[in-house]
């Protein structure tokens, strides 16, 4: 019988450390979503003035991105953990194309992003223009970071699939990798529409 099926999995799922990660950045992102919100009610006008210089085509696409980037790893972790003894190779096969497509579509809003960036900073507006482009640079900036940071996990994952590292005694390196990515989803998730959106 498969191990998923015999053994309760472990909740939540991955490294312990990496759920403590999780909540700090929660945390972090809380406080500046917060902070945005009190500065936008002290100058809406300003905030809808200044949203309207924002790509909202370019925020949607990038949503649809890392969401589909976030159904793929789940996908991949699917296929790890729904492995027998025997399945070992090529559900590690199956999870590493995956985790490929995932890395695709997290390049791509990499690019996407540097590509608004260039825009923005091409019109000489920078952290100091106004209060809502200091929110919108410093939030999408360290969002940007987080991206990054995913896809150097997910790079190492991907790595360890090609070696067939992933069985059915051990496979809650890619459980903490996806949880890690799926906080940078969700991150985006709230992010997009309260900067770009919301009015």
């Amino acid at each position: 019988m498969p191990r998923h099926l015999s053994i309760k999995a472990p909740y939540p799922p991955g490294d312990f450390a990496i759920w403590i990660i999780i909540y700090v950045e929660l945390l972090t992102f809380s406080l500046l979503f917060i902070g945005y919100a009190f500065s936008r009610r002290a100058e809406v006008e300003l905030f809808n003035a200044s949203q309207l210089v924002l790509n909202q085509t370019s925020g949607f696409i990038n949503t649809l991105i890392l969401i589909t980037s976030s159904y793929f790893i789940v996908k991949a972790v699917q296929s790890i953990k729904n492995m027998t003894k025997q399945t070992t190779q090529s559900a590690n096969s199956v999870a590493s194309k995956w985790l490929l497509s995932a890395m695709f579509l997290g390049f791509l809003f990499l690019l996407m992003k540097v590509s608004e960036f260039t825009q923005i900073f091409g019109m000489g507006i920078n952290l100091s223009t106004n209060t809502f482009f200091m929110f919108y640079l410093l939030l999408t900036m360290f969002h940007f970071m987080h991206v990054m940071l995913g896809l150097i996990i997910l790079g190492n994952i991907y790595q360890k699939t090609k070696r067939v590292g992933y069985t059915t005694d051990d496979y809650s390196g890619i459980e903490t990798g996806a949880s890690y990515w799926h906080l940078v989803d969700l991150l985006w998730i709230v992010l997009f529409p309260l900067i770009y959106i919301i009015r």
